[in-house]
């Protein structure tokens, strides 16, 4: 180790007990032992539930991302209300609620409607007490058929149309012209009003 200039010299402490000192983690298997039976008698305690929460298909933020749909943290209080789900009802059978979030666009509710209604047409609701079962439970012989199944998947973000032929009005059609005349229109809209108001002034005028 070189020094160089005026500088002090280190005082480097070697001689330290380090192995007092140094932190083991041999008790690593065990810990994941106990969380490993945690878990289950977690699991026994609360019965039978969804292994995944549903969640809404939302679209993702800024021009950049938005062309993917993702998981949302929750649904709307409209969507449960459309699809017929109570919004304490749902925490009990797996859907998240998020009271916040509001739709946008009639198109992203109808997805999550229609991904809430197919929720509930697979949900099994096993009843508290077996002999008697409330409403809204399921019944006995859905009880019986009742198997594990896959969570929802996200929908297609954008649905494959059938192919068709390209109407004579489609191809006369100039988009880019038709753009360009939106726009001036947008822009000159005000200028266009206020000249056409000033000639009426002055044919008015001329008539008196």
């Amino acid at each position: 180790m070189g020094f160089a200039h005026n500088n002090v010299l280190h005082a480097n402490h070697f001689r330290k007990d380090w192995q007092r000192r140094v932190r083991t983690w041999f008790n690593q298997p065990g810990r994941k032992l106990r969380r490993r039976n945690a878990r289950k008698t977690k699991a026994a305690r609360l019965g039978v539930r969804p292994l995944t929460l549903l969640r809404p298909a939302v679209r993702g933020q800024t021009v950049r991302y938005n062309r993917k749909i993702r998981e949302g943290r929750g649904f709307t209080l409209a969507e449960l209300k459309e699809a017929g789900v109570g919004r304490k009802e749902a925490r009990g059978v797996g859907i998240v609620v998020d009271h916040r979030r509001r739709n946008l666009s009639e198109e992203g509710k109808k997805v999550n409607v229609e991904r809430l209604k197919a929720y509930k047409e697979r949900l099994v609701v096993f009843p508290r007490k077996a002999g008697k079962p409330k409403k809204g439970d399921s019944s006995a012989e859905e009880l019986k058929a009742a198997t594990i199944r896959q969570a929802l998947p996200l929908p297609d973000p954008y649905p494959a149309e059938t192919p068709r032929k390209i109407t004579a009005e489609e191809r006369k059609f100039e988009a880019y012209k038709t753009l360009r005349h939106s726009r001036a229109d947008t822009r000159y809209e005000g200028v266009r009003k206020a000249r056409a108001a000033k000639k009426e002034e002055e044919e008015a005028a001329k008539k008196k």
